[in-house]
């Protein structure tokens, strides 16, 4: 498969032609979201709260950053594990998430909202945290600062490189490479 560019924000139509394994360049806003402002935001949208930014077609970035070193946008970026996001992420799907990008393998019950709401997984590589960073533009705080390190920044990316690990297929990539090695 190809390499593509995508820009967000991510609508039904492009996000259904993406497959396991594919190669992307991901531009555009995305947001930051580690567990803290995960809990935040399911907590509001139980409680029929609108929350501080928009979600609807957008992308969830995994992420934390080291500390920013002079003359950058933000410090290296490693993206977080997915799977601990797990217990928020179908509601998030539910209300209009698109996309989300961390590394590792996710629930079944993550698997089938990807499917049912036409959402997908992207993985960032982990170990390439200075190389993530580089593609960042900007980078602000915008909701939960009392969090700290764990407030939702809306970023500005230019090619940031992610691969489809879940797609709306219940495609996993995870699993359909470990096939390879256990048949054998």
């Amino acid at each position: 498969m190809s390499q593509i560019k995508l820009t967000t924000p991510l609508y039904s139509s492009i996000v259904e032609k993406l497959r396991i394994g594919q190669r992307a360049l991901l531009s555009g806003i995305i947001y930051t979201a580690e567990e803290e402002a995960h809990k935040k935001m399911v907590e509001s949208l139980r409680k029929n709260e609108k929350l501080p930014f928009p979600i609807a077609y957008q992308v969830l970035f995994y992420v934390s950053f080291s500390p920013v070193k002079p003359g950058h946008m933000c410090g290296s970026a490693g993206p977080s594990n997915g799977e601990k996001f797990d217990p928020y992420t179908p509601l998030l799907i539910d209300h209009g998430v698109k996309g989300m990008i961390g590394k590792g393998s996710r629930s079944p019950e993550v698997i089938n909202a990807l499917k049912k709401h036409k959402a997908v997984y992207f993985a960032a590589v982990g170990g390439a945290s200075a190389l993530i960073a580089s593609s960042v533009k900007s980078c602000r705080v915008i909701a939960y600062p009392e969090l700290g390190d764990e407030a939702v920044c809306e970023l500005v990316v230019k090619d940031l490189p992610v691969i489809v690990v879940n797609d709306v297929l219940g495609g996993d990539l995870y699993a359909e490479s470990a096939k390879i090695y256990t048949s054998k």
